[in-house]
């Protein structure tokens, strides 16, 4: 089911039972000066992802046989070695032709004495780096898995295409990329092809741990992990959906964050989850013909991914992917038996799909790296009154024009009523009882583009170092 969109809930506010009034005593000429429009140059973004480029890329990584994290690394044709080394020669040339804007590295660690690496192997991420213009340790993230497998998770020597799994993310990286470097942004994005997801999500881990070491501010970590099956192994043939899988809860939660949540709420609001209904909103508004269902789940059932080590360290993370799966197609030896046929092969991949799943994700990025900020220490209060108060901590980022309070009933998905508040750091509705709702705060720029909405408390802050 579509969830409503931003664009229609800020009219809702114009129910009359819901007056608004600020604690700051904002201007009505104040609150006129913020713009709210669509972003033409978000359409654009989406526009220009190509599915041919796309289909290419998947082609060449497909054709360097195996990808499998123990193969052949010294080859230029076979193996995770000439893969990642093509890879890298990619961002290369973009960075190139926009006059060095991105920052091209290596971030690796040697992984040895794990039940799928029983013995030292260097597991190498490419990662491209653009930064931001004002903000550049504040970073959005786009992963993609280099890494491919058959049957035997340990059998690095057979062909394993894995063209859907994960050629398709990783080719959406690199097509990210050639589309976004072509701007500038107030925050810094990150394109990540990452290796040892299928022997233990050993790329995540270590990209995790740079992050951390450099400290990183990780407002979003999108991971794309099979991007391009359209059709699946439920019969149903369908390109104009998408699931976006997010954890709730922190897993880094203390045991007094535990407690004050089961007295204020916000089991379905942490950061990853308003991450996804941000990724939700800017389908309903930029990416024509796609719907995206928000599963609340870390990932598939008793399954994992690459989203799960920035998870593991308290960064909101998601995973976008394919709604219909088609298992005969992943982590299979190529054969065909009784009539069946079995492997991860290109000729399952839709390459408009994955076009269309590529424009979410630069878009997303685009607004996130172009939007202020989310807003830090949101608080909340308002037991026992009619009224109730946000509040949050004042920025002296020039970008922010002024904030937006959200809220809706407990029961739903997705935030239903919206109120300008201005540039203010403390705001008040008036006649809204705290026990009825749950809230949020986002940021909106200039240009009025917003950042995620944040959940008050330690909860939904985006701040992944809340202790």
């Amino acid at each position: 089911m579509r969830k409503t969109p931003f664009s229609i809930t800020t009219k809702l506010i114009k129910l009359s039972t819901l007056a608004f009034a600020c604690t700051a005593g904002l201007s009505a000429q104040a609150h006129a000066s913020i713009k709210y429009e669509e972003q033409q140059k978000l359409h654009d973004i989406a526009a220009q992802v190509s599915a041919k480029r796309i289909g290419s890329d998947i082609q060449t990584l497909v054709d360097f046989g195996t990808r499998h994290t123990l193969s052949e690394t010294k080859s230029d044709t076979r193996g995770i070695g000439a893969a990642r080394r093509w890879i890298k020669k990619e961002f290369e040339k973009i960075s190139a032709q926009c006059g060095g804007c991105l920052e091209v590295i290596e971030v690796k660690d040697t992984i040895s004495g794990e039940k799928r690496i029983p013995n030292p192997v260097e597991v190498v991420n490419i990662v491209a780096i653009q930064r931001g213009s004002t903000e550049p340790n504040r970073m959005v993230i786009m992963s993609g898995d280099i890494d491919s497998r058959v049957s035997d998770v340990m059998d690095f020597t057979s062909n394993s295409p894995g063209a859907n799994d994960n050629a398709s993310g990783v080719a959406g990286v690199i097509e990210a990329a050639r589309v976004l470097s072509k701007h500038k942004f107030n925050g810094s994005v990150v394109y990540a092809a990452l290796s040892g997801e299928e022997q233990g999500l050993f790329g995540g881990k270590i990209l995790t741990a740079y992050a951390q070491e450099h400290n990183w501010q990780v407002h979003g970590v999108l991971n794309n992990d099979m991007i391009g099956n359209i059709t699946g192994i439920n019969g149903v043939t369908d390109n104009t959906t998408a699931r976006i899988f997010s954890e709730g809860t922190r897993v880094v939660e203390t045991k007094q964050q535990a407690r004050t949540r089961r007295f204020t709420g916000g089991e379905v609001d942490s950061a990853s989850r308003n991450l996804a209904r941000y990724i939700d909103t800017i389908a309903d508004r930029y990416i024509p013909n796609l719907d995206t269902m928000l599963v609340y789940r870390l990932d598939r059932f008793g399954r994992g991914g690459h989203h799960r080590p920035f998870n593991d360290a308290g960064f909101a993370a998601v995973r976008i992917m394919e709604t219909n799966e088609h298992y005969d197609r992943q982590h299979q030896d190529l054969r065909t038996e009784n009539g069946v046929v079995y492997g991860d092969t290109i000729d399952g991949v839709d390459f408009d799909y994955t076009a269309k799943l590529t424009s979410l994700n630069a878009v997303t990025m685009a607004s996130m790296a172009w939007a202020p900020a989310p807003p830090k220490q949101v608080k909340i209060e308002g037991a026992v009154k009619a009224d109730t108060t946000l509040s949050w901590q004042s920025s002296d980022d020039d970008n922010i024009a002024g904030y937006r309070i959200y809220w809706r009933y407990t029961s739903e998905p997705q935030w239903q009523f919206s109120q300008d508040v201005g540039n203010v750091s403390k705001a008040t509705l008036k006649n809204v009882v705290i026990d009825n709702y749950y809230f949020g705060v986002a940021a909106i720029s200039k240009d009025g583009i917003e950042s995620p909405v944040v959940f008050p408390g330690d909860v939904g802050s985006f701040d992944h170092n809340i202790k």
